[in-house]
Order: C-alpha cells, then sequence, then structure tokens
C-alpha cells in the first residue's frame, strides 16, 4: 500500500523532524538520495564521468536540493552546467559547492545535454510556470546525449508546474521521465495529470515517516493489498456461501448491456449470478449457469445487486431501480440508474442502511453534484460522497473512490483501452460480485477498479479493445491476480 500526505502535512513533519537534527540535514539526505538516483540513471547511459548535466535552478530548498546533487555528480567527474531561474533568490550555500565541485552556472539551456535535473519549483509553488520558465521547459525535448537520445528529464521532488495537492496541471509543466521524491509521496504522484507527468515516481527516504500524521490525503493500492482482500472460497463453502449477485441491468433496447455485466460479475469471487431483466433470454443464450428471469421481484435471495446499465429510463426502469433500492442489500448504481437519479424520481429511496456504491463518468458526475470534478477530482468525489452518504468511484484514467468517512483511494492500473463502450458495464458487474462476496463497498470498489485496469491493459496488447475483450480478459487477469 503506497499513501500520499498533502503538503501541509509534509511541512509540518519537515518543521518536526527538523527540530531534533542538526541546520541541513533534510537537504543533505535528499540531495544525496536525488544523486544516486541520477547516477544510477546515467551508469545506464554511458556512465557518471563525463556525462553532460544540467540543472534548471529555482529558488528555495528545491533549488537547494537539485544544486547540491549536481555537485555530488560533478565530483564524479559529470559535466555540471546549472541554469539559474531566479539567480538573486538561489540557495547560496548549494551554488557555494557546486563551483567548489567543479561545476559552472550558464545564462542559457546548453545544446546537449544526458541529464536535465528540473529543480525549477518545488511543492510550495502554484500554478503553471511562469513564461520564462516554460520558454525553458518547452526546449527539453531538443536535448540529446551522448548517444544522441534525447535527454532524460529527472524531477525534483514534484514536476515543475503541477498542483501537488490536486494532481491538476493548470498550466506549462515539466514532463519528466523520473519524479525522485522526499520523505513521502504527495497527491500529485497519484492522483489526475500530474501522475503522468511525473514518469516513474521513486521514493528517498529522509526520516519523516515517524512524524507524518496518520491519515494520509490518497492511498493507492499495490497488487499484494487487491489479492488480499479478494474473497477465497474454503473448502467448506458452496456456491451460495460465496455469495450470490443480483443484475438488473441492460433491457430489450441494450440487451449488450447486461451480457457485459453479467460476464464482469461471473468473473468475480461469487458463486452464483441471478440476473432480471428484459435481456433474460440473451442472457440466458449466452450464459447457461446464470440463472435469468424478466423481474427483480422474481429473482430469489442475492448478497447485492447492480443496477442501472442499458436499463434505459421509462417506468419499467424506474420500477426495476425503485425494487433494487427497496432491499437491505449492498447496490452498485450505474448508469441509467444514475440518471433516474439525477432526475430526482428515486433520491429519496437512498435514505437506506444498506451501502450503495455509484459509478459516475465526469458527465453522470456533474449532474449528480451539480458542477464538474473540476482541478480537485479527489475532493469532489469526497463531498459527493459525503452528500450521497455513497461510495463514489469517479472513473477517469486514475479512477478515485471516495468514502463518506473521508477516505480517497486512487486506482494506478487505469488505461485509455477502457475508455470504450460497454466497459463500465464490465466494472458495474464485477464490483457486484466482490459485494456479494463479502468486500466492504470501498474495497470492492478499489479491487474492482484495479483489475479492470489490469484487463484493459491485457486486452490491448492485441490490438484496439471493445468492452467484450475486456470482459474476456478480466477472467484471466483475476486468475493472475489472486490465483483464483
Amino acid at each position: 500500500m503506497r499513501q500520499a500526505w498533502r503538503v501541509a502535512d509534509v511541512r509540518a513533519a519537515e518543521k518536526t523532524l527538523m527540530a531534533t537534527l542538526p541546520e541541513g540535514t533534510l537537504m543533505q539526505r535528499a540531495a544525496a538520495g536525488l544523486a544516486r538516483r541520477c547516477a544510477l540513471l546515467l551508469e545506464d547511459a554511458g556512465g557518471v564521468y563525463g556525462a553532460r548535466v544540467v540543472l534548471l535552478v529555482g529558488s528555495g530548498d528545491n533549488g537547494g536540493d537539485t544544486l547540491y546533487a549536481g555537485a555530488a555528480l560533478a565530483r564524479r567527474g559529470a559535466q555540471v552546467r546549472a541554469l539559474l531561474m531566479s539567480p538573486e533568490r538561489v540557495h547560496l550555500a548549494g551554488l557555494r559547492a557546486l563551483r567548489a565541485a567543479g561545476g559552472f552556472t550558464v545564462r542559457d539551456l546548453p545544446e546537449r545535454a544526458d541529464l536535465v535535473l528540473d529543480g525549477i519549483v518545488g511543492i510550495g509553488a502554484s500554478g503553471g510556470l511562469r513564461p520564462p520558465a516554460a520558454a525553458v521547459v518547452d526546449r527539453l525535448g531538443e536535448l540529446r546525449g551522448r548517444s544522441g537520445a534525447r535527454a532524460t528529464v529527472v524531477a525534483v521532488d514534484v514536476p515543475s508546474g503541477v498542483a501537488v495537492d490536486t494532481g491538476d496541471v493548470p498550466g506549462a509543466a515539466v514532463t519528466a521521465d523520473v519524479t525522485v521524491t522526499f520523505g513521502c509521496l504527495k497527491p500529485a504522484h497519484v492522483l489526475g495529470a500530474a501522475a503522468v507527468r511525473c514518469g516513474q515516481t521513486e521514493l528517498v527516504d529522509i526520516g519523516l515517516g515517524p512524524v507524518l500524521r496518520a491519515d494520509p490525503a490518497v492511498s493507492v493500492p499495490g497488487s499484494g493489498d487487491v489479492a488480499g482482500w479478494w474473497p477465497h472460497p474454503g473448502p467448506a463453502d458452496d456456491k451460495y456461501t460465496r455469495g450470490v449477485v443480483g443484475i438488473a441491468t441492460g433491457s430489450a433496447t441494450y440487451p449488450g448491456a447486461a451480457l457485459l455485466g453479467v460476464s464482469g460479475a461471473l468473473a468475480g469471487p461469487t458463486g452464483m449470478v441471478r440476473y432480471a431483466g428484459s435481456a433474460y433470454e440473451d442472457v440466458v443464450r449466452a450464459h447457461p449457469s446464470v440463472v435469468a428471469v424478466p423481474r427483480v421481484a422474481d429473482a430469489g435471495r442475492v448478497q447485492a445487486w447492480v443496477c442501472g446499465s442499458g436499463l434505459g429510463t421509462d417506468d419499467e426502469a424506474r420500477t426495476t431501480l425503485r425494487s433494487v433500492l427497496a432491499t437491505s442489500l449492498p447496490v452498485v448504481l450505474d448508469a441509467d440508474a444514475l440518471t433516474l437519479l439525477i432526475d430526482g424520481k428515486h433520491a429519496e429511496d437512498l435514505r437506506r442502511d444498506a451501502p450503495v456504491v455509484v459509478t459516475p463518468h465526469d458527465g453522470e458526475f456533474k449532474r449528480l453534484a451539480g458542477e464538474a470534478p473540476g482541478a480537485d477530482r479527489a475532493g469532489a468525489a469526497l463531498r459527493l460522497a459525503s452528500w450521497m452518504n455513497a461510495v463514489v468511484l469517479l472513473k477517469g484514467d486514475r479512477t478515485i473512490v471516495a468514502t463518506p468517512a473521508g477516505e480517497v483511494w486512487a486506482n494506478p492500473t487505469g488505461t485509455s483501452a477502457l475508455a470504450t463502450a460497454g466497459s463500465g458495464d464490465v466494472l458495474a458487474g464485477l464490483l457486484g460480485s466482490l459485494l456479494a462476496g463479502g468486500l466492504p463497498p470501498e474495497r470492492a470498489a478499489v479491487a474492482a477498479a484495479y483489475a479492470h485496469g489490469l484487463a484493459g491493459r491485457r486486452a490491448a496488447e492485441d490490438g484496439p479493445v471493445t468492452a467484450p475483450d475486456i470482459a474476456s480478459a478480466l477472467r484471466a487477469t483475476v486468475r493472475d491476480l489472486t490465483g483464483q
């Protein structure tokens, strides 16, 4: 499990730790870790000695980290040149260290470089890069190293120009190949467009762990977390004790939604899938193991319901949604079920004790919340979760799961391959299966998003992806992930 903390919490932890250490200790720790990672990158590209390194140096501690790391590389024989973005506010001790090690300052970006360190701004900055810095960053792609390859860009703590606490990219920003961050991850490393700008993120331990607040801003699951949560049948289990999921999706107009939702559910851990809806004949033909009936009232006992995908918004759809919400079971609401909620026809039915998980994309989120998620997607998802008293799975490249209790999770397995019609139907079915298998709603949502993302990546290996491809890949993905 990885976790990320907001800037204010990082600053508070740094202040607490610095009070116990000699002055400059944290900067030296950060610079040493940064230099070590840069040296490894240079070794892979021909060695540190003789390598051309460019430092983009802003003011403050971020610039100091960069200068001290550059000094360490210069002592190993690298040709280090520093472009000072704000000469009047440069970290003087760091600059002296660089010069003492044989490094130089330059007035413009050199024509060649093997490695560029982005130390323009750190975690305290806001907004996109100012025009002079943006102009320099725009030229980084032109730099070539010894082998003729593009210069490797290493961001110091975060790529300059990203919004650290939200993961937004409000303007011009650096796109890094590697980001070396200090003490702990920050939300920009795992959320939104900023996470993509980070490239490979590596954490340098500077001793913050014991003094950080216990509650991170964002948690990020790993494969071990998801596999550990996944329900595993025991020797005494049968198809009923493993859980039964009810799927109330699709219609005569959109039978594919029913088939895809059922496929997603069958890839999950439950022992039985029951389908209730007007596409029941299509479902039985495609999936003989599924018990399929026309109405929710006829479905029999289940442990969780999935409702909405392809359901439509007519009177029959309203009756289906009301029947599902009238139960005392966990419910996943997707697509048309959300539209019916937005229309206000069933808002009162959300006053229920059993868990609800809603799965909006940005357009549905805007209609549910009254405004788009905006720059702070995690904050927006949290507000909606609190207002609806529901777990919110906000779809996107970095899908966010937010809970009424204030927890936020970011899914790391997203891929553009999932942006295809019917993909969300598969996700909803899998999520319902995990709920019926006994997982708490937030873990079910996080695990479903994680496995769904991996399935999208697997399917994309063979070319363009459709939702049936994702559903097919999901079975093998779950098997690899969980050993089931």
